[in-house]
This record gives structure tokens, sequence and C-alpha cells, in this order.
């Protein structure tokens, strides 16, 4: 079938991205879905700094490819061998796709599951296939999903059924945002009642690292931004206390407001300046988690003596350490009880053609969680009643 999407033909164009337009809006060809796979409508996608990761080159991928990973959609077809999900059903898409099978599968941890992410660096679907082309040529899957587009063709191991009286748009927000920074905080830290979080960096992870920390009873939260304004945003959103990154006594100012440091700093400004900050604020025996990625090449150092001297620990937290058919129903339920209050995140609704500038108010921090709806604006993307 022929379908509408947003191909990123090259990385590192300069920005604005509205002038250069690293992506271009397409016509393509998809394949219907193979033995275990699915065919999508996508309702709604995100724009995260993840695509613009890819879209800046920190983040290398195969070109071309269709962007796009944080997603809602409706199930259209099945493929061969799929008999636990329908027809209509909604669906949240999971960057990761988990075979099972593998160790990290097998020990409870699908977030590193090791074909999963085998298919993703080559651009393919967790079968090894790839079901783009334009002109006959080849077009490469963004980590399993690849939603900006009208439809997609993803593995069933890269969805979760979720609740149909959600709204797509707000829907959309668990399989990244949601899953990553509240995973941080209650599956990778174990953060418990009583202590104190710092987050560097509020976009919509960080966002909802402040809003985890709340959820999980901290006394003190630190939010810790370049812009005024997202730190103005986390106060409403469970911080007791905000610093400009800026400040070039930030260091000194969360340690005096919290006697010596936090007890679980998070990182998730995807810069190692930023990490290094986060760990200066943790205190002794206390945590450091990062949840950003910067360009691979990117290295920090830390004096050894601190993990053994200070009892310090520094920990990697991917898709929030998450366990994604266990914790998007949960975190979902909290978000219906008033616990979660994830759509205080989102931005701005904008539709294909406006895909290259709404990467531009991403990397100039002036949204936090844009929605494509690939239908085009003004679509109706809520639950049919």
């Amino acid at each position: 079938m022929k379908i509408r999407a947003a191909v990123l033909e090259e990385m590192e164009r300069p920005r604005p991205y509205a002038k250069s337009r690293p992506l271009v809006i397409a016509d393509i060809d998809l394949e219907g879905p193979g033995e275990g796979e699915l065919l999508l409508r996508i309702h709604a996608a995100g724009l995260c700094h993840s695509d613009l990761s890819t879209i800046n080159g920190d983040r290398p991928r195969q070109m071309p490819m269709v962007l796009g990973h944080e997603a809602a959609a409706e199930v259209m077809e099945l493929g061969k061998g799929v008999h636990d999900i329908k027809v209509g059903d909604h669906v949240v898409l999971v960057f990761i796709p988990s075979c099972g099978h593998c160790m990290p599968c097998a020990e409870g941890r699908p977030a590193l599951c090791e074909p999963g992410a085998k298919a993703n660096g080559a651009g393919t679907l967790l079968s090894g296939d790839i079901r783009l082309k334009r002109g006959g040529k080849t077009v490469y899957h963004h980590i399993g999903v690849s939603a900006y587009a009208e439809y997609a063709v993803v593995s069933r191991r890269s969805v979760i059924k979720v609740d149909r009286s959600l709204a797509y748009e707000e829907a959309a927000l668990f399989g990244c945002a949601v899953v990553t920074g509240a995973g941080a905080v209650i599956n990778t830290a174990k953060v418990q009642a009583g202590t104190t979080a710092a987050v560097v960096g509020l976009g919509g992870v960080g966002l909802m690292s402040v809003m985890a920390a709340k959820l999980s009873g901290c006394r003190q939260i630190v939010a810790i931004d370049m812009l005024q304004s997202k730190l103005d945003l986390a106060r409403t959103l469970g911080a007791t206390h905000t610093v400009l990154a800026s400040d070039p006594k930030v260091v000194e100012a969360v340690k005096d407001m919290t006697s010596g440091g936090v007890d679980f700093a998070f990182e998730m400004a995807s810069s190692v300046k930023a990490l290094e900050l986060a760990y200066r604020i943790t205190r002794r025996g206390g945590t450091t988690v990062t949840a950003s990625l910067p360009h691979p090449t990117h290295t920090v150092a830390i004096p050894a003596t601190h993990f053994v001297a200070e009892e310090r620990t520094l920990k990697g937290s991917y898709i929030g350490s998450a366990v994604p058919e266990r914790d998007i129903p949960r975190f979902i339920a909290l978000y219906q009880q008033g616990l979660l209050p994830v759509d205080k995140l989102m931005s701005e609704r904008i539709g294909l053609d406006d895909i290259n500038a709404g990467f531009d108010r991403l990397a100039e921090g002036a949204s936090i969680r844009q929605i494509l709806l690939p239908a085009g604006v003004g679509s109706s993307s809520s639950a049919p009643s």
C-alpha cells in the first residue's frame, strides 16, 4: 500500500530544520504484515529527543529511514500467527521489541533484548525483514516502529494493548516519555518515600521523573534546567526546589538546600556536562541514574575512589528498566487516577508538513511534547464512542 511518511534522508543537516528540511514528506510503499507482525494505523506520535538525536547525528542510523518511535495506533490487520490481539484494538508502541527468549528477556529485562537491539541497529523489524520501500529502494525502520507515517507494520512484540477509552494523543506518551522517565525513578532507582531527588534536564522524560519522584514520596525534589519556563512547569508537577543549570554555583546551591546532596539524581539532558552535574550533586552513598543518550564518542571522567570510599552508584536506565507489558498499563492506571498528570506534557498538535519546524521547536526547548497527527491536525484521535 502507498502511505505518506516523514523520511530522514541525511543526518546532520544544519538548523533551522524548517529551512534545511532533513525530513522529507514522501509517498512510500508499505508491504503487508508478515508472520508475527501487525499493520497499524498511526493516530498520534510524539516528537522526542531520541528522534532529534538521529536527525542531528548523535545517534547514527541507517539511511534513509522513517523516524518516530513514541506512538499510539489502531490495529488494522494481523499477520500469520498473531492470535492474542485483534483488529480494532488500540496499542502503544514500544521501541525495543522483546523476543522473550534471550538471556535478558528470560531474566525479566526485556529492555535489553539482544535480538531486539540487533534489529534496531540494523533498521529492520524483529524478524530481520524490512517492509518499507521508496522507488523500489529500501527505506529503514526506526527502532522497530517508524511512527511518523500514516501506517506502519511492526512486530507483535513491539506493541502493548491499552484501554480504548484513552485518547491516542495521551496514549502515545506512555511508549517513551512516561515509561522512560517514570521507570528510571520507580524501576531503576527504586526510590523510597522520604528520600531526596534531583532531575537534571526537563524535557518530557525529565518532567516525568519529577512526577514519579513525587508519586514515590520524595520529601525534596530539585528540578534543574537551562530554561526558567521549564523550571516553572516542574514546580506545578511536584518539584519543591528549582535551580537554573546556568547558575555558576548550582552544585553549592543544591547541596545547601539538601544538606549535602540528594539521595538520587537523574540526568535526562543527553549531555556529559549534565551527567557530571547530576553526579556532583549526589550525596555520599547516593545513586546517580542516567537515561539519556549523548553522542557515543562522548565520555565522562569520575574519580575511581568515589565508588568505594563514598559507596557511590552510577546506573544506566534504558526504557526505564521496564517490563512494558507490566508497566505501561500500570502507569496508565495511575494517570487515570490523577496521580501521574501525563497530559501536562503535551504541547502543540502538528501535521506531517510541520514536522521539520516541530523539531526546531524541540531543539530550542520551546516545546515539551509536540504530538504529530499523521492524518492531519483536527482529525479524530480519541477512542470511538
